[in-house]
């Protein structure tokens, strides 16, 4: 049997049918048969062929709403802010896609999954880490920041705010604000004044708004 000429097209249907029910009926309610019926015209192996389980297709999706949304394109391309500006807006805009942090929360207990929680740390490293030096390096110029660790930096913070906080939401409000709280201490003292005001306000709506789903 011929392979399909346009594997992508196909993916992105996949994709764009599992996103569709898991905002409608959440991650752990949807099955691979839910997929396929939502497709008409593939079968339950076609949808195997592209992604072998259910988590790969969330991962996927996370990815494919990170890249057509993402934040640091827009920060980067600011010419009117700082570096130290840059990284508060990226936070802003991360909290601000409602799609993304539901499927981000849908997600979290999949970090428990050893293989998940492995392609998710290397993912951050890959793709995050390198955006996060950029601001830090730009910030260490321009005298918004002075930190001496702007490498290792880099490669904690997507540890610290996709893993680690992500791993507090069962926790509740109370206690994912106080994760902030000891990120914005850390930081400041790694010479990264990140969360003013403005930032704790929008990270204190942020979590309200998936601690209460």
């Amino acid at each position: 049997m011929a392979r399909n000429k346009h594997p992508e097209e196909t993916e992105q249907r996949i994709l764009d049918a599992a996103g569709r029910l898991f905002l409608e009926k959440g991650y752990d309610n949807t099955t691979i048969q839910d997929i396929v019926d939502a497709l008409g015209n593939l079968t339950k192996g076609a949808v195997y062929h592209h992604f072998s389980c259910k988590e790969d297709i969330m991962d996927a999706l996370g990815d494919r709403m990170f890249y057509q949304n993402n934040p640091f394109d827009e920060a980067l391309g600011r010419r009117d802010l700082n570096g130290l500006e840059k990284m508060r807006l990226v936070i802003r805009l991360s909290g601000q896609d409602a799609r993304r942090n539901e499927m981000t929360r849908q997600a979290i207990p999949l970090l428990k999954n050893p293989r998940v929680l492995a392609q998710t740390m290397e993912s951050n490293q890959k793709v995050l880490a390198p955006l996060w030096r950029k601001l830090l390096e730009e910030g260490n110029r321009d005298g918004s920041l002075h930190t001496e660790y702007a490498d290792e930096l880099a490669e904690v913070l997507p540890m610290l705010t996709n893993l680690w906080m992500g791993a507090g939401f069962a926790d509740g409000q109370a206690a994912m604000m106080r994760r902030v709280h000891f990120l914005a201490d850390l930081l400041e003292k790694m010479g990264v004044p990140l969360f003013d005001q403005a930032l704790f306000d929008s990270m204190e709506q942020y979590i309200r708004a998936l601690c209460d789903r």
